[in-house]
């Protein structure tokens, strides 16, 4: 190798290198930049942060009453069902383009459903209350009528407000569904169509049919990146705000699919105009330190379960 091929390797190693810990450092800063401003605001709770699920009250430094309870069990629960609703329509989606789809209509399903995760959050958002809500309003009430007494979660009063309007939970995880559908497909594609040749061929030379081969070879060998899709999708979930804004009723989750709820993310869109001062900011900036933890942590394991697949 010459000298002027080292230098460019060793200059691209360690620009490469560069924009690695470049990549550390802005999420160290923004871990330690949350950290710091909630503290504060933490010393001036007077409830258990983690266990309190009333209203929030900052106005008053002396008598300062916020906790993510409410916030925590919303969040999961409109982002597990939604990734519920979303994980076999993808799983389908992805096993169709990979094994049946003719090479001719692939690369435009394969462009039309990457697509969708391109469209902004706010028009999932406006769709969602618009067209979305008042389609499935008049079926959330029969399921809630018909199912509520034998499936406690799926019961809400009829002349609950949420249930009316169809702004309930359930409406915003069917949009979440909607929303984290590419993601999960497009890492479940990929890895579909990295299964070996020879297990496919081995497969169908010994008389399998095409759904027997995919069980016994394209399955097993893609499980981890369906459930690391399934994993980023789940993040993708979490830390979503203007879709969840303009589709749930904000108030408190009492445990009903078809109840209001305060995600995360929205409760900090809705309260923006309460940032007057560092103290009281600092309690948002608290909640919003959890959902960092929280999808950093739910991240994480997702690229994890990828690259051990890579290996």
């Amino acid at each position: 190798m010459s000298k002027g091929t080292q230098k460019q390797d060793n200059f691209f190693a360690g620009a490469m290198k560069g924009a690695g810990i470049f990549i550390v450092v802005v999420i160290a800063s923004i871990g330690i930049f949350l950290l710091w401003n909630a503290i504060p605001a933490l010393q001036h709770d007077t409830v258990n942060f983690f266990t309190y699920d009333g209203p929030w009250s900052t106005d008053d430094p002396d008598a300062m009453e916020f906790g993510i309870s409410n916030l925590f069990w919303t969040t999961i629960v409109v982002s597990l069902v939604a990734l519920i609703l979303a994980l076999p329509i993808s799983l389908g989606i992805s096993l169709f383009l990979s094994m049946y789809c003719p090479q001719k209509l692939k690369a435009p399903l394969v462009y039309t459903v990457d697509l969708l995760a391109a469209v902004p959050s706010i028009v999932y958002g406006i769709w969602g209350a618009g067209v979305l809500g008042p389609f499935l309003g008049p079926v959330f009430k029969w399921i809630s009528r018909t199912l509520g007494s034998v499936i406690p979660f799926l019961y809400s009063e009829p002349t609950d407000p949420p249930l009316g309007t169809a702004r309930t939970v359930f409406t915003g995880a069917v949009v979440l569904a909607i929303m984290i559908l590419p993601i999960i497909t497009s890492t479940a594609r990929e890895v579909f169509n990295q299964t070996p040749k020879g297990q496919i061929e081995a497969a169908l030379g010994l008389g399998a049919t095409r759904w027997e081969m995919i069980k016994l070879a394209v399955l097993p060998f893609g499980r981890s990146g369906l459930i690391s899709g399934a994993m980023l999708g789940l993040g993708r979930a979490l830390g979503e705000t203007m879709a969840l804004f303009m589709v749930i009723a904000g108030g408190t989750f009492g445990g009903s699919l078809f109840d209001s709820g305060t995600t995360f993310a929205t409760l900090i869109a809705q309260s923006a105009a309460e940032f007057k001062d560092p103290l009281s900011t600092g309690a948002y900036i608290a909640a919003g330190l959890v959902l960092f933890v929280l999808t950093f942590i739910v991240n994480s394991i997702a690229r994890g379960v990828l690259a051990r697949k890579g290996k």
